[in-house]
């Protein structure tokens, strides 16, 4: 691929009390101007059968903002009210084309609070950064530099559930570039007792975050639930269970990250099964072990980082019997509990460990497709 990709670069920032105000009543504004869109939408396809675009419902916002009940929409920048509509749009399209599920009201404690800014909503001067409606630049932590000369063109301010604050700053990356060539490829199977297994014979154990603050996140929980129902000490209690879910996150996110990395540098082809996750955590027994490994955060991390850096990541048929095939001479197995861990194969005698050998057979299936 070419030398320069689109790349976001996440920072976190402390603004002002006034500042604050300002972006909180921005994100109210996004998710009620979103959250309207989409019950406009939806009736105008119950009742009349009629697909609305983006440019109709860009006409709804004018007429919302010169109503008296809604005229609150102008004391916030536009652009962010307008991209909200645009992903709107987005959303949809995705929903018609079938590689969505039809597209959800915001809530104001589940949903991400978040609101887009493009270039003119926003300056870029000496390193700083205005937003609109704003007289004074965010304070932000730069916790590593952006590429020399960049020019972000799309701003993204968020709030997480625990209180942080964070900007992401999109720019053109020229650093990224192709790795050297190598020639080795890795077939990986995603486990539980394993986070993953290489056909290699290593396998990476499973941190469990969510299984070393258990205890902790249990206990945070139980306080909260205690409390009265909108009270401030709820509020606060809830912030706390907050805390913990975002440090048991980033954990995991910087455990993936180094992991990715890691198989993406040494190898040409990445072979990984193609796993259905939203449907294997229907098993109540497994899904909370299946949701801490994050085998679709793996993926993604995986794929965007082969794209950047020249490699591949090939995805075998889910359906293949990786586990019950022998690696070694190809016989196929009846049955393979998972209570079983290694076997001996009746065909050729072979010793296997279960994970290894499946790994083993992911990357053959995946280098022969191709």
């Amino acid at each position: 691929m070419g030398g320069v990709v689109k790349r976001a670069f996440k920072y976190r920032f402390y603004p002002s009390p006034e500042q604050a105000e300002q972006l909180n009543r921005t994100f109210g504004c996004v998710r009620l101007v979103y959250n309207r869109a989409l019950e406009a939408r939806t009736r105008a396809w119950a009742v009349d059968r009629q697909r609305t675009t983006y440019v109709q419902t860009s006409a709804w916002l004018t007429e919302w903002k010169r109503s008296e009940e809604l005229g609150f929409l102008n004391e916030v920048s536009s652009v962010p009210l307008q991209q909200t509509l645009r992903h709107l749009q987005a959303g949809f399209a995705a929903f018609w084309d079938k590689r969505a599920r039809y597209p959800r009201f915001k809530s104001k404690r589940r949903s991400r609070a978040s609101a887009e800014y493009t270039r003119s909503a926003f300056r870029w001067r000496d390193g700083e950064l205005t937003l609109a409606k704003m007289d004074a630049p965010l304070d932000i932590v730069w916790s590593r530099p952006l590429p020399e000369g960049a020019q972000p063109s799309t701003v993204t301010v968020s709030r997480d559930a625990a209180g942080r604050w964070f900007v992401s700053l999109l720019v053109e990356d020229p650093t990224v570039t192709p790795l050297p060539p190598v020639d080795a490829a890795v077939g990986v199977d995603a486990g539980i007792i394993s986070l993953v297994t290489l056909s290699t014979g290593e396998k990476v154990s499973n941190p469990r975050h969510e299984g070393v603050d258990r205890r902790k996140l249990a206990r945070a929980q139980r306080d909260l639930s205690r409390k009265e129902k909108g009270s401030r000490n709820r509020a606060k209690a809830r912030v706390r269970v907050a805390r913990i879910h975002a440090r048991i996150a980033d954990r995991r996110r910087d455990h993936l990250h180094k992991l990715s990395t890691r198989l993406v540098r040494e190898n040409k082809a990445v072979v990984i099964e193609d796993l259905s996750v939203h449907i294997m955590v229907r098993n109540h027994c497994l899904a909370r072990a299946i949701s801490d490994a994050a085998w679709s955060e793996l993926r993604r991390m995986l794929e965007y980082k082969a794209a950047w850096y020249g490699r591949a990541v090939v995805a075998v048929d889910r359906w293949y019997p990786s586990s019950k095939t022998c690696s070694a001479c190809g016989r196929l197995h009846p049955a393979m509990p998972l209570s079983v861990r290694s076997w001996t194969c009746s065909g050729c005698g072979a010793e296997h460990d279960r994970d290894v050998n499946a790994a083993r057979n992911i990357l053959a299936a995946g280098l022969a497709e191709r």
